[in-house]
């Protein structure tokens, strides 16, 4: 069975300064105004914020992201929804989206899930079982081909020619 994993969750905005020079305090950098005298192009840019880890309670006060409820990607995945939704009130906010990384494994073996592409199920030469090979079997180990086939009712894959 595949597993998937979600982590590294992340909200990107794309920030389009209203003016053709913008100060950088309209950033919120206060302070470097005056010493770099800078200013902001009007093209846009993306910006990455991270949220707080669910564990951080308060300053000084942490516990691991699993006691902070069942569904630890849900958490994550609503509060930078929150977060984006702030930020997309700001007038130079021209739009965002919400992010992470997914990773996904096999059950049984732990190794990374590859499946079959509709080409390679038809390639004789490839990395097909046998006539009974189709898209989106797994490749990683053979209980995860047993299982996938079981489910979709396909025969088993026949070891050293048994019929």
């Amino acid at each position: 069975m595949k597993l998937t994993t979600r982590d590294e969750w992340r909200v990107i905005i794309e920030i389009r300064p209203r003016y053709t020079h913008t100060p950088i305090s309209a950033l919120g950098f206060t302070n470097l105004d005056y010493e770099l005298d800078g200013e902001i192009d009007g093209d846009p840019f993306e910006l990455t914020i991270a949220p707080r880890r669910l564990g951080d309670l308060s300053p000084g006060l942490s516990v691991g992201d699993q006691w902070s409820g069942r569904n630890i990607d849900a958490a994550y995945k609503e509060r930078c929804e929150a977060m984006l939704a702030e930020l997309l009130r700001a007038p130079h906010v021209r739009g965002g989206r919400v992010t992470c990384t997914e990773t996904h494994t096999c059950s049984h073996c732990g190794c990374g899930w590859e499946v079959l592409t509709a080409e390679e199920a038809v390639d004789e030469r490839g990395y097909r079982q046998d006539e009974h090979s189709v898209e989106g079997e797994p490749v990683c180990c053979d209980k995860a081909i047993a299982e996938f086939r079981t489910e979709r009712g396909i025969p088993a894959v026949q070891l050293d020619g048994a019929a």
